[in-house]
This record gives structure tokens, C-alpha cells and sequence, in this order.
């Protein structure tokens, strides 16, 4: 059984996937170039998933090597610490490549806790 203080930071990173997802529907890339409240929604709501990341312990995230979790952990590190220099493409590509198989993940190790 894994520690629950794990299943929280697990639940959190699959809200925030799921918040960014909602926050980008029925928009296009463009959009961020004109909406900057989308923008930093969806800059904030990749940061919610590093930082849930982050603080799961090593045997958690060792459970579980398919999820990228170095890079999800320093997508966390640059948008924090380079906030003035933030690609929009790489925002948009996370969100629309990188978070969908992340949240099946998720969904799969949650369910496993439920069963």
C-alpha cells in the first residue's frame, strides 16, 4: 500500500491535468498569443502538477518509471524560475500532448487503490 500522503500529491497532479484540459477546451494555440489569463491558467496548472510531483517520495515515483517524472518535475523548475521567459508553443504542447497519457497514468495508479 502506498503512503497516503503519496495518493494526495497523485490526486492533485490528476486535478490539476484535468483543470488545465478543461481551461485549454474548445481553444487553440493562437489563443494564448491574445489571452493571457489563459496562459498563466494553464502555466499554473503545469506548475500544480511539478510541484505534486516533486514532493512524492522516491519509492512512489520509483513504483512507476513509464511516467516521466524528472521532466514533469523540471517543467516545474523552469516555469517557476524562468517566468519571464515562457514558450507559449511549449505551454500548448504540454497540455495537449504530454497531460492526456499523464492523467490515463494517473487514473490506472488511483484505480489500483480503490480495487
Amino acid at each position: 500500500m502506498r503512503d497516503k500522503k503519496d495518493t494526495v500529491r497523485l490526486k492533485h497532479m490528476l486535478d490539476a491535468a484535468r483543470e488545465a484540459l478543461a481551461f485549454a477546451r474548445e481553444k487553440s494555440r493562437p489563443t494564448l498569443n491574445t489571452d493571457r489569463m489563459l496562459l498563466l491558467a494553464l502555466v499554473k496548472s503545469i506548475e500544480i502538477v511539478g510541484e505534486a510531483a516533486s514532493g512524492l517520495s522516491e519509492i512512489c515515483r520509483n513504483q512507476y518509471p513509464a511516467i516521466p517524472w524528472r521532466n514533469i518535475i523540471n517543467m516545474r523548475h523552469r516555469l517557476i524560475h524562468a517566468y519571464f521567459d515562457i514558450n507559449p508553443d511549449v505551454v500548448w504542447n504540454t497540455v495537449a500532448e504530454d497531460l492526456p497519457p499523464l492523467m490515463a497514468e494517473l487514473e490506472k495508479i488511483l484505480q489500483q487503490d480503490e480495487a
